[in-house]
């Protein structure tokens, strides 16, 4: 158990490596590019990065910038495809810890086995011997059943500790994911701020610049006075 424990975090450490899912630059730089209004330098940013909310950013960018995306039923489908994407990744992610918190659950439990049945081996060995009863013997078969309990400790302890470890990476992973989707979503509240008001993102005229008679009125009725 202690090999395929190693194997399956060895392998985990891989991934996680590869997808550098800790990384957070490509995708704060993308969304600052979001945010400037300016898609293109936000995918260009991000490249061809595999970390899982780069992927989600690029498909997010791209599905606002698709024509049925600007209808409300084009942003609840896109909400949903956003969902089985991360849904997918996360899974991959989370795949073979499950196997590890097998293991750390079975380790103890095969080294009490292994404990009762030396246990229970002693006891044999000490009733065969009948009134020539050796305590060596005694202590030493309690010594062997011991050791396995300690040897399914010494898997499961750190077993924990790694799945633990791993879990909670993958969950600061899934935050990541959600916070870049919903700030690619939120756009608007991230803008800098523009002179006048604005409408779909295009500075109106003032009122003064729209009604230009608003500025001769007030001069014609100065004159007739």
């Amino acid at each position: 158990m202690s090999i395929a424990a190693l194997t399956i975090v060895l392998a985990k450490l891989w991934q996680f490596a590869r997808l550098r899912v800790d990384a957070r630059q490509p995708v704060e730089t993308a969304l600052e590019r979001w945010h400037q209004d300016d898609p293109d330098a936000a995918l260009q940013a991000i490249g061809n990065s595999r970390q899982p909310s780069a992927i989600l950013v690029v498909q997010a960018i791209n599905g606002l910038q698709a024509a049925p995306a600007q209808s409300a039923d084009g942003l609840e489908l896109l909400r949903e495809e956003l969902t089985r994407s991360a849904t997918a990744q996360l899974e991959q992610l989370r795949s073979w810890l499950r196997a590890l918190e097998v293991i750390a659950t079975l380790s103890p439990l095969l080294g009490l086995l292994g404990t009762v049945l030396g246990m229970i081996e002693a006891f044999r060995q000490l009733a065969a011997a009948g009134s020539q009863v050796d305590p060596a013997l005694l202590s030493g078969g309690i010594w062997q059943a011991l050791l396995t309990t300690a040897a399914g400790l010494s898997v499961a302890i750190p077993v924990v500790l790694l799945h633990s470890w791993l879990e909670r990476r993958v969950e600061r992973c899934a935050h990541r994911m959600e916070d870049a989707v919903t700030r690619i979503f939120t756009r608007p509240l991230h803008a800098p701020a523009r002179t006048g008001d604005s409408v779909h993102g295009r500075p109106q005229p003032s009122a003064l610049t729209a009604n230009p008679a608003a500025v001769r009125e007030p001069r014609a009725a100065t004159k007739r006075a």
